[in-house]
């Protein structure tokens, strides 16, 4: 069904959207991010012809009072019941679109990796084409899982290290590389994952966007002056206290291949950066992706439904936990 607007209804749609943007950046400079839990934004129903409709402007954000739908730089907040997953399936689907996942499985992270696949298989973009690229330094560690039609899983050799954080800091080098040398012919989308993650409810097409971020479930409700950002001033993930928007997981991020070839670039150019130093930033990749966000903003964000830790409990406004950590031994799988 189409729907023209009039010409005052134009008018009214944009003094509307005006009236929000100044609203925001007011709330915004005033109290930073703490308004999450604060009344939502009643925008106008999105209306289109069908044919016309555009993949990033069919959200609609009317749905849900009770969180924070929309950033200040006008990027959508993706919460459960903010989207149709059926016009933006049949969208994707008219394109096409090509969907990589990549993982480190690397020393005892390997324990992860079969609940992972098996729950992506059950939950991941359903209906659509995805590459499964799971870096390992153990490839018969790597179970043969059954995959549906249209899904291919690849399997990448790589050396291990010492450390845990010398894992989470290198994938940024290899993602970097590795998109230049295969991965720009191969799929349209990525999606950056930790192992340690299962999938619990529908992934889907909503969470795709030119460059996206994940609202750690940690500081959604909080404000700013609360983020464990990096305060060394000589470090290159140095983020000041009066500056930040949200604080991003480092656990999921992804976009376009172009734009995560950017992302995964500045933070491993940051990283050798402080290693020239003799330094390492507070929460190493997870510190790096959010000075990267801060001055690059995303133009989608996922709610903590998205990376959810059952260590912060069921708030009623996460209604779906769609992606959640696995419980586990940090010092055992760490060491």
């Amino acid at each position: 069904m189409t729907c023209r607007p009039s010409k005052w209804s134009s008018v009214f749609g944009t003094v509307l959207t005006l009236s929000v943007v100044i609203w925001l950046g007011n709330e915004w400079h005033r109290s930073g991010v703490s308004f999450l839990y604060k009344e939502g934004l009643n925008t106008t129903e999105y209306c289109a012809k069908k044919s016309h409709l555009h993949l990033e402007n069919n959200i609609k954000l009317h749905r849900r009072s009770d969180v924070m739908v929309l950033t200040p730089w006008l990027a959508p907040i993706i919460w459960n019941g903010t989207y149709n997953i059926n016009i933006l399936n049949e969208l994707f689907h008219l394109r096409r679109v090509r969907i990589g996942l990549t993982v480190f499985v690397i020393r005892k992270y390997k324990i992860f990796i079969k609940t992972l696949l098996q729950t992506a298989e059950r939950f991941f973009m359903a209906g659509h084409k995805v590459h499964y690229y799971v870096f390992t330094d153990d490839v018969k560690a790597i179970p043969n899982i059954t995959l549906k039609e249209g899904r291919h899983l690849v399997i990448l050799n790589i050396s291990g290290y010492r450390r845990w954080q010398d894992i989470t800091m290198r994938r940024m080098q290899l993602i970097r590389d590795y998109i230049s040398q295969k991965l720009i012919d191969e799929v349209d989308y990525l999606v950056c994952l930790d192992a340690d993650l299962k999938f619990r409810d529908d992934v889907g097409v909503e969470i795709l966007s030119d460059v996206f971020g994940v609202i750690h479930p940690g500081f959604f409700s909080k404000s700013r002056d609360s983020f464990t950002n990096e305060r060394r001033n000589y470090s290159a993930g140095y983020i000041p206290k009066d500056e930040g928007d949200f604080y991003y997981t480092g656990c999921f991020f992804g976009g376009t291949v172009e734009e995560v070839y950017k992302l995964t670039d500045f933070c491993h150019n940051a990283m050798m950066e402080d290693k020239a130093k003799n330094i390492e930033a507070l929460w190493h990749d997870e510190s790096y992706l959010n000075k990267y966000f801060l001055y690059h903003k995303p133009t989608k964000l996922l709610s903590p439904e998205y990376a959810w830790n059952d260590y912060y409990g069921s708030p009623v406004v996460v209604k779906r936990k769609r992606l959640v950590h696995v419980p586990k031994d940090y010092k055992k799988v760490r060491d």
